[in-house]
Parts: C-alpha cells; structure tokens; sequence
C-alpha cells in the first residue's frame, strides 16, 4: 500500500497521492490524465479529482497500478473501481488494467469471442480480474508479444487450462505450449483467421507483434503513440536486441492496415488505416535517422 509519509512533496493537497515507490511506468497518467502527470522520473499527482468520473478514473488508476504507489487517504468506492477492469475500448477487445511489477506496469489486453477468449500479454493474476474475466467467458488462449510482459502467465494458465504462445527466440524457461517460428507471419492458433502474429525483431530477437481483424494491432514494446511527436514511435534506447533490426522489421507492417495501437508501453493511437499508414511512415523515416 501506498504510505502518506511517502509521499512526493509535489503531489498537490488532497485525497490522492504518489508515493517514492513509483516506477514511471505511466499507466497512471494514461487512466487519469486530468489527475496525474509526470514530475521528473516518477508520476505526481497535479489536480485532485473534483467530479465523480475524475474521481473513479484515479481509483482506477490506484488499482492498475504495479507497484501500490498510488494511495488515498480516505476511503474510496473500492468495489466499483476494482471491477472497472477489463475496460472496453472497442467492439470485443478491452484492456485489462491490474498491471504487474514483474512486466514493469506493461498493459495487456483481451479480446471476447464466442469461440474462446484471447489474454495477450499478462497482467497481474489479482482475485477480482479472474473474476471478471470469468464473467466475460474466461481465456482460451494466451499469447505474449515478448519476453519481458510474460508477468504471472503461470498462474493464469493453471486457473484457466488455456495454452501459451510465444516466439521461440523469447521463450527462455518458458513452458509454452505453442512456440512462433522464424521471421514469416503465422496464425497463432491454426483455426482462426482473424489474429495474425508478425514477428518484428528488435526490442527482442523474438518479438511479434498481433494483428487482429484488420483493425487492432497489439505492439508489446515495438511501436507506441508519442503525444511528444504527435505521431507513432518505437524507443530506441530499449531495443535490445538491435535498433537496425527493430527499423527493418517496422517496415514489414506497411504490408498491413490497422486503425489501433494497443502497446505493452506507451500511448494507444486510434486513427483511419490511411492516416495510420502515413504515421507509420513518418516514423520510419525517424527511426532511420536515428540509426
């Protein structure tokens, strides 16, 4: 929990606060942006709530937290804020909140289908997300972007049976039950068409990226939304394996349309296919210019 005698000095006075543990992981100031902000190397609070939707979206953003850093020094609606997660963001896919320290506060994502549910990333395994997952039909699939936002797939593979896929080149000492090949697209399960796994090496050796419907594009830790630039961006000093890969593989998903950018980290981005093309070109053009 959260201690108040912790907390930064530049939290302005009121019910919520920030405390020394924060990690800047911005799940926080993405849930809340009216009530959080970015102070240096950690999250403060800048505006305290003063309507009841300011006031449930920090909750939320008390119970996504990965590392408890946020705290209010009087009681809340706990019961409606904890099942605030998934939250909707469109048609069958939502976001899944309750972010873990193990994937330094990474969001992860599920998506509703009659014929079985998919978890991509893992978030952290808390009582009342399995609940509310159970509620929405529970996970028939896990798959995983990368290496580093596997959290506590374990546990959700043992609650709910479902089996795990990853890219061999990420699979380390996982277990995983269906292990991604080589550089070319594949479906991660045989039988349906609407996902599609696009390997794109370069934050790690075996990072894909999930292309769903046409429309939705999970990217782990390839590509994000910059509001700095006003455009999409991968983050060169986090690409571990090789930013002159990582540049080569962005180019492959010109091949694609997609309206969404659903990251492990950074922003969403939600604009037209054609709007979206064009940003991804204008990053290319950026990520070149940094090699």
């Amino acid at each position: 929990m959260a201690n108040p005698k912790n907390a930064y000095a530049e939290n302005v006075p009121g019910n919520f606060f920030v405390d020394d543990t924060c990690i800047d992981c911005d799940l926080c100031r993405q849930i809340a942006p009216s009530v959080f902000k970015e102070e240096l190397d950690h999250s403060v609070v800048s505006h305290q709530p003063e309507s009841p939707e300011e006031a449930h979206r920090a909750a939320m953003a008390l119970v996504a937290c990965p590392t408890a850093s946020i705290g209010a020094r009087h009681k809340i609606d706990s019961v409606e804020t904890a099942d605030a997660f998934p939250e909707h963001i469109d048609e069958n896919v939502y976001f899944c909140g309750y972010a873990s320290r193990s994937s330094y506060g990474a969001s992860s994502y599920l998506v509703v289908r009659p014929e079985g549910n998919i978890l991509i990333d893992s978030p952290r395994f808390a009582r009342t997300l399995i609940r509310r997952i159970e509620e929405l039909g529970g996970v028939s699939l896990m798959v995983f972007s990368h290496q580093d936002d596997v959290a506590d797939h374990e546990k959700f593979h043992r609650h709910f049976g479902c089996p795990r896929v990853i890219h061999r080149a990420d699979s380390g000492g996982m277990l995983a039950e269906r292990l991604l090949e080589g550089d070319e697209p594949a479906a991660p399960d045989p039988e349906d068409k609407d996902l599609l796994a696009i390997p794109v090496p370069g934050h790690t050796r075996g990072h894909v990226v999930f292309l769903y419907r046409n429309k939705f594009l999970f990217t782990g830790d390839h590509l994000a939304w910059s509001d700095n630039r006003g455009g999409l961006i991968a983050f060169r000093d986090v690409a571990w394996y090789s930013w002159r890969e990582q540049t080569k593989s962005m180019k492959r998903l010109l091949d694609y349309r997609f309206e969404w950018v659903l990251p492990g980290h950074g922003r969403r981005a939600q604009m037209s296919a054609d709007s979206m093309h064009k940003s991804l070109v204008d990053c290319i053009q950026w990520m070149e210019s940094k090699s």
